[in-house]
């Protein structure tokens, strides 16, 4: 599908060195390709001062939003020394696509910020928060994944059917119902 993309200038990141309740952090962007061949815009947001390896939680948006939606989740984990990655889903914010697909394809982006992640040796645990389309991107993801240590999902969907159909009726397509429903299936 193909909702309102969520578009910024990367200025609307903030600075790259700030004050988080009293704690002084920096995000770093960086870029990944999935695989799919897309490039997806990262931010890791850390401490300055560390530990060698902290928790990480990894922030995925709706099917409108960007990275720019973690800023609530950043300002709760950081003081508590959790790191956040946040990042555009393919067809989403600065990255690379022209759709979404409600979670089916974006679960291949979570891997491969995940795969990161891992390789990068800078995490003891790996956590995800998602909200509506990000949170059934990370159910589906999770479940594949046992090692995931918390899973945080806000107003996840509950049918990619239902939600389908109800996306294709606001659109006041012509198109029958029926035809609809079977390309669904």
């Amino acid at each position: 599908i193909r909702p309102p993309r969520s578009e910024y200038e990367i200025e609307a990141l903030g600075p790259s060195v700030t004050n988080v309740r009293g704690k002084k952090v920096k995000r770093t962007d960086f870029e990944l390709v999935n695989s799919r061949g897309l490039t997806l815009q990262c931010s890791y947001y850390e401490p300055v001062k560390r530990p060698k390896k902290l928790p990480c939680v990894i922030y995925c948006h709706g099917n409108c939003g960007s990275r720019l939606d973690a800023t609530d989740t950043i300002r709760v984990l950081l003081p508590m020394n959790i790191t956040v990655i946040a990042f555009d889903f393919s067809g989403s914010g600065l990255s690379g696509g022209q759709y979404v697909t409600l979670g089916y394809y974006e679960k291949l982006d979570l891997e491969c910020v995940v795969d990161w992640l891992r390789k990068s040796g800078q995490v003891t645990r790996i956590g995800l928060w998602g909200r509506s389309m990000g949170a059934v991107t990370s159910l589906l993801f999770g479940a594949t994944d046992p090692s995931i240590a918390c899973l945080v999902a806000d107003s996840p969907f509950a049918s990619l059917s239902a939600l389908s159909m109800e996306i294709i009726e606001k659109a006041q397509t012509k198109i029958p119902k029926m035809v609809i429903k079977m390309g669904i299936k």
